[in-house]
């Protein structure tokens, strides 16, 4: 005889070993204890707050914003690497996932997990957000052409943000630069 089983989605939810929170409209609904401590609130002061609390800049939050819409509308989806703000100011990585759960609303309902990647990718040079927003995207492993449609800059701007990034990282090559970026120090 089997046993039929109850499946308590909320403590799956809550005991999840990544941080991770239900949105709507860019604004925290719910979320977990994992998210509160990687941010450094509590679950409390995390429900109801918008998303732009946990960014550098609110510039970066626009941005960033802007970004998604059109990837979510296409594929409902949405991932990347980003520098983000812990309660106390600390800027660190994180890796940011994202499931919208209507397909006409991509900054709807969704569901969002958060990954902190500090101890592989320590943030270790004073960056501008418009750096960040760079390094982020070379991460990706994107061309200055493909960075520069994507943030509405010119490639000559994003070329000189990635040389800034050079100097800062004490890379000799964009590939060496990238493997900073991403903790590989070589």
């Amino acid at each position: 005889m089997t046993e039929t089983r109850t499946i308590d989605y909320e403590t799956i939810f809550q005991q999840a070993p990544v941080g991770m929170c239900i949105s709507e409209n860019r604004i925290i609904q719910a979320c977990n204890a994992a998210l509160a401590a990687m941010f450094g609130y509590s679950r409390e002061q995390l429900d109801g707050l918008s998303f732009c609390q946990l960014y550098p800049t609110v510039d970066e939050f626009v941005r960033t914003g802007d970004r998604i819409i059109p990837i979510m509308n296409a594929k409902g989806r949405y991932s990347d690497e980003r520098i983000m703000r812990r309660a106390n100011g600390e800027l660190f990585w994180c890796h940011v996932t994202g499931h919208a759960l209507r397909a006409n609303e991509p900054l709807g309902p969704g569901i969002w997990t958060f990954e902190d990647v500090s101890e592989k990718r320590p943030v270790t040079a004073e960056l501008t957000p418009r750096e960040r927003e760079i390094a982020a995207l070379l991460v990706e492993g994107k061309t200055s052409k493909l960075i520069a449609r994507q943030v509405d800059l010119s490639p000559r701007t994003v070329e000189m943000h990635r040389a800034r990034l050079m100097r800062k990282f004490e890379a000799a090559t964009s590939s060496e630069l990238v493997h900073k970026l991403v903790g590989l120090h070589l």
